[in-house]
């Protein structure tokens, strides 16, 4: 019997050598998979490169060492419009920072990738509506992003990032 497979992120042997100002290599053949639904976390000590291989799986760098296959898409082969592309369609960030524009609400803050892809801005606002919602901030949802505490921007970013699923 076939089963098809559900991994969605296939790592292999993944490394990171950085040559300015002196050779200094942050990741070392790193290999793992990531199944669909699958929740992971990265941890380690400062300075240990949690944050390069995060760059790396998120297609923001590509020149490393080994493969990286996601959704059946070899990474490196790649350009980097259609990367670009890919990323605003299938991946989502939560910063550590928040990265919000200020000149923009928080309504208008969760939109804005979805806005990028889709015409019907009527069915974005109302999915925006229900994230912002489901996170505690239906109350805030024309406020400037600024006027919010740390903790409820964090959360707008987290609606912006599952506004495309």
């Amino acid at each position: 019997m076939n089963q098809v497979s559900s991994k969605i992120l296939i790592a292999q042997d993944i490394g990171k050598v950085f040559y300015e100002p002196i050779q200094h290599c942050v990741l070392q053949s790193n290999s793992f998979d990531v199944h669909k639904g699958e929740l992971i976390s990265i941890y380690g000590k400062s300075g240990s490169g949690k944050s390069t291989l995060l760059y790396i799986l998120a297609t923001l760098d590509t020149k490393f060492e080994g493969r990286l296959t996601i959704d059946s898409i070899d990474i490196k082969k790649q350009t980097s419009s259609y990367l670009s592309s890919f990323r605003n369609t299938n991946i989502g960030f939560v910063y550590q920072s928040h990265y919000l524009l200020q000149e923009f609400n928080v309504l208008q803050n969760v939109m804005l990738p979805a806005l990028k892809t889709s015409a019907n801005r009527s069915e974005i606002e109302n999915k925006a509506t229900e994230l912002l919602k489901e996170l505690g901030l239906a109350s805030n949802v024309n406020y400037p992003v600024y006027k919010l505490s740390g903790g409820e921007q964090q959360r707008v970013s987290i609606a912006r990032c599952l506004i495309r699923n």
